[in-house]
């Protein structure tokens, strides 16, 4: 198959998004450890569908590590024979830095004098490249060149005795987002930058004791959902139980604000609120703030939904499922001319014309990135005989791009960096657009007073350019052009 075939994929509403990095698991002290692990993982593909990683330990280290889904690669008896013992930790990877490949796969291993050390992790080192030069020249060698190999060499390089202490050594030195589980031959680590940019929770099934990226992956294996490792917290847990430290100087937390937005599966809770009843109450803020005289609310499938859902309660706007997905098309088995790319649209989702005709509608989407998806749904609401198509955005603006660990379009390709509203209503084709206010989102995911400018509560870097994190590699790679 050639690479352009390949690449062609009939998913065109999903490959207009923010694509969250990764995802990750860790479970210590069950004898079906690697069996959770991957229902673990297939709970978290949605954070990453590129690849796929699980290491166990019995004695020995083992890991298995494969391109592609997790239901692809591990859901047979083998695989799982291939990975023995009572703890392990994987990892679903959608690449931010370094390239796809295997060599990039997570979790990562290295064997140190103090024994074997595999970890995984989710969201983004903003100085990993500054710290790799320095290693290289202390002599550290590399194998890939995904930021997370940094977190071994530092590890490798530390002069304290434990473990332990070589990783919060490690921890210090890093910036940027960060959630990460790790397998020793003594039990788990597991830690979440000061910040608390990425998600990570605690979870418990009997005696064994689980971390991972959502809730939705205690829910898979039912396991109960303990509370959520806090900003800057180390965990260890071995044959004593679980310790929690706390080696970092507190700061104000700032989660990452589009998990309530896009990125987390809405059964899941994030920081202890359901990202469905965040969603909801967006709608019913964009409903508030933008309204509009219409026929019907239809969501984009799927993350528009719970908005649209908010945005029809509040407005008394009737709901519509008014397009459909369907869920049975992988990639296309035909050459993708111009006009095969076209009919891919229709492929993946089609118009439900029997409701939408003659009918003033509201689309609802959590975001727009490139814009050419927009595009194309207008589009499609015209053909299927829309009289009016008015767009509204569960999220502000996305003019900047992330560097935490979210795989962002660089800002000259981010259609709000270019466009004012107007105009892209314009470009989209829509009788009206309309975005959620920064306040409106705020107000939706509890803070009922709006966004507070001297102290915000969340990372919202993508909508206000306000960077919680030293963007170090950035401002260097500026200052060598």
């Amino acid at each position: 198959m050639s690479d352009q075939l390949a690449d062609f994929s009939t998913n065109p509403f999903d490959d207009d998004k923010l694509h969250e990095e990764c995802g990750v698991f860790g479970i210590y002290n069950s004898k079906d450890a690697a069996a959770h692990t991957v229902l673990g993982l297939h709970a978290l593909q949605h954070r990453g569908q590129e690849a796929a990683g699980i290491t166990s330990f019995d004695g020995a280290f083992h890991s298995r590590k494969k391109m592609g889904q997790v239901a692809e690669k591990f859901t047979n008896q083998k695989a799982l024979d291939e990975l023995p013992g009572e703890r392990a930790i994987g990892h679903v990877r959608y690449s931010t830095t370094g390239v796809s490949s295997l060599t990039n796969c997570q979790p990562m291993y290295a064997e140190f004098a103090s024994g074997g050390f595999a970890v995984a992790h989710n969201g983004n080192l903003t100085n990993a490249a500054v710290l790799k030069r320095q290693l290289v020249k202390r002599g550290s060698i590399f194998q890939s060149t995904s930021d997370t190999e940094t977190i071994l060499h530092l590890i490798a390089t530390s002069n304290f005795r434990t473990q332990t202490d070589r990783f919060i050594d490690t921890l210090r030195q890093i910036e940027g987002a960060y959630s990460l589980v790790a397998l020793t031959t003594k039990g788990l680590f597991g830690a979440r930058d000061p910040l608390g940019v990425r998600p990570l929770v605690l979870g418990k099934l009997d005696d064994a004791f689980i971390l991972a990226s959502e809730t939705c992956a205690l829910d898979i294996i039912g396991a109960e959902y303990v509370r959520d490792i806090e900003p800057g917290e180390v965990v260890t847990i071995n044959k004593d139980g679980l310790k929690s430290l706390k080696p970092f100087p507190a700061k104000n937390p700032r989660p990452c604000i589009f998990e309530h937005v896009y990125f987390a599966r809405p059964d899941s809770l994030v920081d202890g609120m359901s990202v469905y009843n965040s969603r909801k109450n967006i709608g019913h803020e964009l409903a508030r703030e933008k309204p509009v005289d219409a026929d019907l609310v239809i969501p984009v499938p799927d993350s528009g939904t719970p908005a649209a859902l908010g945005y029809a309660e509040e407005s008394g706007i009737p709901f519509e499922l008014g397009i459909i997905r369907n869920h049975y098309v992988g990639r296309t088995f035909i050459e993708p001319s111009d006009q095969i790319r076209h009919f891919g649209v229709k492929l993946k989702h089609n118009a439900n014309r029997w409701h939408i005709k003659g009918k003033r509608v509201v689309l609802v989407d959590d975001s727009i990135v490139r814009g050419t998806t927009s595009l194309k749904i207008v589009n499609m609401m015209r053909e299927a005989g829309a009289t009016e198509v008015h767009m509204r955005i569960a999220s502000p603006p996305t003019n900047n791009s992330c560097f935490y660990g979210v795989d962002t379009p660089e800002r000259e390709k981010l259609l709000a960096a270019q466009m004012d509203v107007e105009a892209m209503c314009k470009h989209i084709g829509a009788d009206s657009l309309s975005f959620i206010s920064i306040d409106g989102l705020y107000r939706a995911t509890g803070n009922l007073e709006g966004r507070d400018k001297k102290c915000p509560t969340f990372c919202d870097a993508c909508f206000t350019g306000e960077y919680p994190a030293p963007l170090i590699d950035h401002e260097a790679a500026k200052d060598e052009q």
